[in-house]
């Protein structure tokens, strides 16, 4: 199962909340692969073809797509940034196209408000490219007062929120 990382942002927090999830995700029935789409650096979609195609030149669309199809299920973790998700994940879900369908998706958003409106955003993507999301999509409610000035996470402040996730492994650990 993959882990996607989808904010890029030098400030970003997101490599925090994903070690915290993947920690609670451990199981015996899968293993999870964090994919950091900041150290994966995707160039802005730069294939001649359309996806849909899967007529990929680059070795880093052929590397993407291949790993997509490797995984499972997939797990998007992001923030919510102006009412949406982040260019960088839109950038790597449309370097693909067939490698979606199917694909058993999570969406796992945070933000003030946990980030529901950046998850009713990617779910029309996800019906587009037909994934089958999963019943379980955690919003993980953040504020300031959980992080240090380094953007750290403050041990067990996301504690009181760990039963979204435990939702989460036990439908993974039905399906896969």
């Amino acid at each position: 199962m993959g882990l996607i990382l989808g904010s890029n942002l030098p400030s970003r927090i997101c490599p925090e909340i994903g070690n915290w999830v993947h920690n609670n995700l451990d199981s015996s029935d899968y293993e999870t692969e964090v994919l950091d789409l900041s150290q994966i650096n995707l160039p802005f979609l730069d294939e001649t073809e359309i996806p849909a195609k899967q007529q990929y030149q680059k070795d880093h669309s052929k590397e993407w797509s291949q790993k997509i199809k490797s995984l499972d299920a997939v797990i998007f973790l992001y923030p919510q940034y102006n009412w949406g998700y982040p260019a960088v994940l839109k950038n790597a879900i449309d370097y693909l196209a067939s490698e979606w369908r199917d694909k058993k998706v999570s969406f796992i958003s945070y933000g003030s408000h946990g980030g529901l409106q950046a998850q009713i955003a990617l779910d029309l993507v996800a019906v587009g490219l037909k994934m089958a999301k999963l019943s379980t999509n955690p919003l993980i409610n953040i504020n300031a007062d959980i992080f240090t000035d380094d953007h750290q996470l403050i041990s067990g402040q996301l504690d009181r929120q760990k039963y979204k996730i435990a939702l989460l492994k036990t439908e993974l650990e039905s399906i896969i």
